[in-house]
């Protein structure tokens, strides 16, 4: 079982930058990979980016790609997501889930455990 929190999250103007980060219980966190989603108010939950089990694999949506870098720091059990220069279309709550597979995937249903999220706001 693995228990996920989301912090970081805040308000920033447009243009800023932002940590995210996500602190996991367990003792089998660096077998997993993990992934960052959002979901802005009135629509769907949207992949963000993943890496895989060692961290040597890394995914983006197009929509951060580019301005956003996540990494993992296993001795800590904590994964982080870097974005830069913030649209308010980057105005969501933000969640990090871990697949027990450790392979990095996009798409949310393979995820096994997901934190309760923070919110991001960036105002224009």
């Amino acid at each position: 079982q693995v228990q996920l929190v989301e912090s970081g999250g805040g308000l920033v103007q447009a243009g800023g930058s932002l940590k995210l980060s996500c602190a996991a219980s367990g003792r089998t966190f660096s077998s997993k990979s993990i992934g960052w989603f959002r979901q802005a108010s009135g629509k769907e939950r949207e992949f963000v980016a993943a890496v895989n089990w060692s961290g040597g694999r890394t995914y983006y949506a197009d929509a951060v790609k580019g301005r956003s870098t996540i990494s993992r720091d296993d001795p800590k059990n904590s994964v982080y997501l870097h974005m830069n220069n913030l649209k308010p279309e980057d105005t969501a709550v933000y969640y990090c889930a871990a697949d027990d597979s450790g392979v990095a995937t996009t798409e949310a249903q393979r995820y096994d455990y997901w934190g309760p999220g923070t919110q991001v706001t960036v105002s224009s």
